[in-house]
């Protein structure tokens, strides 16, 4: 007999060697809201079906939480994939990125004909055929070599590639009904669990839409993102003209030694990016009607936006203009006077943490041609100081402010609209594990922070990753509700990023204890950056967004 202690009810439970966490569950008895669609043992993602053999603590897991909705989506990207197959014979179907609050994904069909409402429709009965039956998802572990002879003969190069450039001994693999599809995490023990999707078209493709992450029983609700899916469109076919789809041809991109080929373009496209960002500011500068006097910049956290924004400082010095910068953060209120969250800390990411109301009375003087001394604040005694700096701007100068409130429309009511150019800075990384395993959003933020919190000794891995949560959050509420409002959207990632992500990221997560909550993510993220093929930063560029992070 093995001990299992639940975390959720705080007490242990005696049960046979290789029960299963399903057949456990019945014997918890807890409150659920919502159901269970998976768990952590160890701190560490697992799915319903996963066997313990030895004491363990168990931690049981509703869509609401992290591990759970990526348990939840993998098998919906499954059951897409087995519908699609056999529906439309011989197309496939590539699962690209989360927007909209669903998953965007195109539908390669064997004639090369467009996605039709008609295929959509007929995708999405035999979807819910599936669920209907509740057919189990198999989780079947395998010697590498012979997953890719399976995945050759069944022309799914992606995986292949994937595979292939790994070094993995033995991996697993699914079935749904007999066809066989590769994820790198654990999913739900059946179709049946998948009750709340849908399936429409959209933007010559399909949206794959799943529940709402705090109402897990509905979908979550429909958000058009125009601006975010042509940033996207542009990433994908650029990542198309280079004939790298995924991160399998990546890797073997990397091991021909072409990485620094790939590190030259993707600095090349977003200078290139960034010079037509600052000719537009100069066009709308220089216009006799309604001209640009202000530049508003702001991304969430890790997108890169100081960097970013002192290289387009530099190419509006190239265009003729002269930029006068500071940031929301100088106005930041006293320490003392920063709003509190309902726990009591500091809410530091909230609009009120900013002296708005000083700001905009110090832009407005500023445009009226008045000098202005500008304020400093220092983060060690957590005043706001003034140092002397005086500014003021002189013919064809144009006011930069960068901050995370930078687009809030209540920051500088008092500007007209359109004489302020808007800059949302993010990172959406366009290419994918393989066609059906697509990255997370913000994990490319995520461990660039983790990596520059760790280097600077400002926080630890564990630290940083317990805080990720709360600045989640505060995205959420005051950075992407004003993503659609900007002039335009500037993608800081990088193609190659994560293979050199891995030569200091892997290091810095193995210091996160096992016996802490967030050893789960730390582990997750090993697992995930595993699949790359490791490039040294020392072909970085020293003037690269990168360096802000990697050092």
């Amino acid at each position: 007999m093995i001990q299992v202690y639940c975390k959720n009810t705080g007490t242990s439970k005696s049960f046979v060697e290789g029960t299963s966490l399903l057949e456990m569950l019945s014997e918890f008895d807890f409150e659920r809201p919502y159901p269970i669609v998976s768990a952590k043992v160890n701190n560490v993602s697992e799915g319903l079906k996963y066997r313990v053999y030895n004491c363990k603590d168990v931690e049981f897991l509703t869509y609401q939480s992290y591990a759970g909705r990526s348990a939840y989506c993998r098998a919906l990207v499954m059951l897409l994939g087995k519908a699609v197959k056999d529906v439309i014979p011989g197309a496939t179907v590539s699962v690209r990125r989360p927007i909209s609050k669903g998953f965007y994904c195109s539908l390669k069909k064997k004639d090369g004909g467009p996605t039709t409402p008609e295929d959509v429709k007929a995708i999405v009965g035999r979807m819910r055929e599936i669920v209907d039956a509740a057919s189990p998802f198999y989780r079947h572990e395998v010697r590498t070599e012979d997953a890719i002879k399976l995945f050759t003969n069944l022309g799914y190069d992606d995986r292949v590639d994937l595979l292939e450039t790994c070094d993995d001994i033995y991996i697993t693999y699914y079935t749904l009904e007999g066809t066989p599809d590769y994820f790198y995490d654990a999913l739900v023990p059946d179709a049946g669990y998948l009750k709340v999707w849908d399936l429409i078209p959209y933007k010559g493709g399909m949206l794959l839409r799943v529940p709402d992450r705090h109402d897990p029983d509905n979908l979550a609700p429909f958000k058009e993102e125009p601006k975010t899916f042509e940033v996207l469109r542009e990433s994908v076919r650029w990542n198309e003209i280079m004939d790298l789809n995924s991160v399998g041809d990546v890797n073997k991109a990397c091991l021909r030694g072409e990485a620094s080929d790939l590190i030259q373009v993707s600095e090349a496209l977003q200078d290139k990016k960034l010079v037509q960002i600052a000719e537009d500011i100069t066009t709308r500068c220089r216009a006799e009607e309604n001209p640009v006097k202000v530049v508003l910049i702001t991304g969430p956290s890790s997108s890169g936006k100081s960097t970013v924004c002192k290289k387009l400082s530099v190419q509006l010095k190239a265009c003729g203009l002269r930029p006068v910068f500071f940031s929301t953060d100088d106005y930041f209120v006293n320490r003392l006077d920063t709003p509190r969250l309902p726990d009591g800390s500091f809410d530091f990411d909230g609009f009120d943490t900013v002296d708005h109301a000083l700001l905009e009375k110090d832009v407005v003087k500023l445009l009226a041609g008045e000098t202005v001394s500008l304020p400093e604040y220092n983060f060690v005694t957590g005043l706001r100081e003034y140092n002397g700096k005086n500014v003021k701007l002189e013919k064809d100068s144009v006011l930069m402010i960068e901050g995370i409130h930078a687009l809030n429309p209540g920051l500088i009511p008092s500007v007209d609209p359109l004489c302020q150019y808007r800059i949302f800075i993010n990172t959406i990384t366009s290419i994918s594990l393989d066609d059906h395993n697509c990255i997370p959003t913000s994990d490319n933020r995520l461990l660039r922070r983790i990596i520059r919190d760790y280097n600077k000794g400002a926080f630890t891995a564990r630290q940083t990753i317990s805080n990720w949560p709360n600045v989640r959050r505060a995205e959420s509420k005051w950075i992407y509700p004003y993503v659609e409002t900007a002039d335009v959207l500037y993608n800081s990632a990088y193609l190659i990023e994560f293979a050199v992500l891995r030569t200091h990221a892997e290091a810095v997560l193995a210091t996160v204890p096992k016996n802490c909550p967030e050893y789960g993510e730390a582990h997750r993220l090993l697992k995930f950056l595993h699949y790359y093929v490791p490039v040294s930063s020392k072909e970085i560029p020293s003037t690269s967004l990168l360096r802000d992070f990697v050092g």
